[in-house]
């Protein structure tokens, strides 16, 4: 466990002055290839855990140490231990024991070990007390950062704090059948024969009561189902493809809205992203699916660019699923929150501006343009689309016809991430 707890303290260093923690841990498995499943799991709950809660933890230490120590590594390998000792099942004693001995591996200084156990003990005593004094700030109470709170505030002020606490829980896992092999209620019952409950949430969304591996799921190796948030599953839908039509899946990697559109039409599909490695991701997925045809062209390239890729014929229908905040997926990516910054939202909107535009010019008249963002951001969501409609004369808003999501934003709860979805028709 203490392997564990260092390597974890590593990566939540890394996050706290900006790197990704996805990225970051896939280079842990690759530099450390002997880890175990059960430490690989402790390394993620560690690090999702103290960055999920990293206001209240942040809060908590403050009034445990008069200044932080010298060597940031002890910093947070502190979090590590609160975070354990105030959201695991795990003895205090054996987590203070632990947390000491870790401490000794990054210094010889005994002093700092005592410091350590010290501050530990000290919480332990004083948890209520603490716990309490976290709730007197926005940051410590809600565990985002000030400006965050602040804009959801604004622009939801009679959801902000569901949304707020929605973000901080463990995110649901979710199967979308493939309908070309199985029936919903087909799948349900296998999954049932397996001990899996699962409730039936939207047309092809099932919720797992309780998250498996991939390789536990039946049949997923036969492409009878795939992993995909709930709310990402509108977006296949929302776009009304009909068969034989030529569709455009932009910004398409890792490829489940690119492989839901072929589960539901016999369409002539382009798949593009920017980046290569990802796109790689795509191709597995047709092929567990079983769904790489003739029809299937799959590109490299840049959407706000489609001279360079274009073949010149007009897509009828394009999905453009834009690189945004990602702050619809916080329970998923509890680092965003920390990395991300206020001004970042004037540069994802102007990206998603410029992609809008490009992508405009390629859709055939009388055509649909899909757009969506995992943010809950106005600045990319229905201002972004208002600033569209003002600027083309030929572009159309039209309604969608989901009921859950009548003016387009869905807010993340404990069913599914937030998305944002708006329809345009070319005229």
């Amino acid at each position: 466990m203490v392997k564990t707890q260092l390597i974890a303290a590593g990566i939540v260093s890394h996050v706290l002055r900006g790197a990704n923690l996805t990225g970051l841990l896939q280079e842990c498995w690759q530099k450390h290839p002997a880890l175990s499943q059960q430490q690989k799991g402790a390394i993620q709950d560690f690090s999702y855990g103290v960055l999920r809660y990293h206001g209240q933890l942040a809060e908590i230490l403050a009034h445990l140490l008069e200044k932080k120590p010298q060597d940031r590594k002890i910093y947070y390998l502190l979090l590590i231990g609160l975070y354990q000792l105030l959201y695991s099942k795990s003895s205090v004693y054996t987590i203070t024991n632990q947390i000491v001995t870790a401490s000794r591996a990054l210094s010889s200084n005994k002093k700092i070990q005592g410091l350590v156990n010290a501050v530990l003990r000290n919480f332990i005593r004083r948890k209520e007390i603490l716990i309490a004094k976290t709730t007197e700030k926005d940051v410590s109470f809600y565990s985002h950062p000030q400006w965050w709170i602040d804009k959801l505030r604004t622009q939801y002020p009679g959801n902000f704090q569901a949304i707020l606490a929605a973000n901080n829980q463990h995110p649901p896992m979710t199967l979308r059948v493939n309908r070309r092999k199985i029936g919903i209620m087909a799948y349900q019952r296998r999954l049932a024969e397996q001990g899996m409950e699962a409730q039936l949430i939207w047309p092809e969304a099932l919720l797992l009561k309780h998250p498996v591996g991939v390789e536990k799921l039946p049949g997923f190796n036969d492409g009878l189902v795939s992993v995909q948030d709930a709310g990402a599953q509108r977006a296949a839908t929302l776009l009304d493809t009909q068969s034989g039509m030529h569709v455009l899946d932009a910004c398409a990697a890792p490829g489940g809205k690119s492989t839901h559109l072929l589960e539901l039409a016999d369409i002539s599909l382009t798949v593009l992203d920017n980046d290569d490695d990802r796109l790689e991701q795509v191709r597995q997925n047709l092929l567990r699916l079983q769904l790489h045809t003739a029809q299937t062209q799959i590109i490299c390239g840049n959407a706000t660019t489609p001279d360079a890729w274009w073949n010149g014929k007009p897509f009828d229908r394009i999905l453009a699923d834009v690189p945004c905040s990602a702050s619809g997926v916080i329970c998923r990516h509890p680092d965003i929150k920390w990395i991300r910054r206020e001004s970042d939202l004037k540069k994802f909107a102007a990206d998603q501006h410029a992609i809008l535009n490009a992508l405009w010019q390629i859709l055939a008249r009388n055509g649909k343009l899909l757009y969506v963002t995992c943010s809950i951001f106005h600045e990319e969501n229905k201002l972004q689309i208002a600033q569209f409609v003002r600027e083309h004369s030929d572009a159309r808003l039209l309604p969608l016809s989901d009921p859950m999501i009548p003016d387009g934003q869905l807010l993340p709860d404990m069913q599914h991430d937030g998305f944002f979805y708006a329809l345009l028709q070319k005229l």
